[in-house]
């Protein structure tokens, strides 16, 4: 949840914001902060690329995660966690990355140590993550490994 409230820090917004929203004060903070914009001062230029480098990863994480977003993609999360079987998993801070045997790769944020022991340790972690993973926490797909391969 770190990482999601400093961006959401950066961009001054809520959970609650819409995608047009965030898309204007991104095109608009990008344009404020534009290295182009800073011609005679390489400090600050390289300041500028630093912060708008933040800023594009930032804006694409929050797009990933909005509402509208993860509404958009719910059949297709619907799907793969209830046709697909678990193919690899991997553990990182508090987020949990989940590949499923279609390849699809999904981001499950603020999960638990105790939450991530108990799915490991679970006689079908698959079952428990049905029921204490997937409709708990935020998520976001992410690379989807059939596509990237071809």
């Amino acid at each position: 949840m770190k990482k999601i409230n400093d961006y959401r820090k950066l961009f001054g917004v809520t959970a609650t914001a819409t995608l047009a929203e965030l898309k204007t004060i991104y095109r608009n903070s990008m344009k404020e902060n534009h290295p182009d914009k800073i011609q005679d001062n390489d400090e600050a230029k390289a300041e500028a690329e630093i912060k708008s480098r933040m800023m594009i990863e930032a804006y694409h994480f929050l797009v990933s995660i909005a509402p509208e977003t993860t509404e958009a993609q719910l059949p297709e999360f619907k799907d793969t966690i209830l046709e697909c079987g678990i193919s690899d998993f991997n553990y990182k801070g508090i987020t949990l990355e989940i590949t499923f045997s279609n390849g699809s790769c999904y981001e499950f944020f603020n999960v638990q140590k105790n939450t991530y022991s108990k799915f490991v340790n679970a006689d079908s972690p698959a079952r428990f993550a049905k029921r204490h993973i997937y409709n708990e926490f935020v998520y976001r797909k992410t690379v989807n490994t059939e596509m990237a391969q071809a």
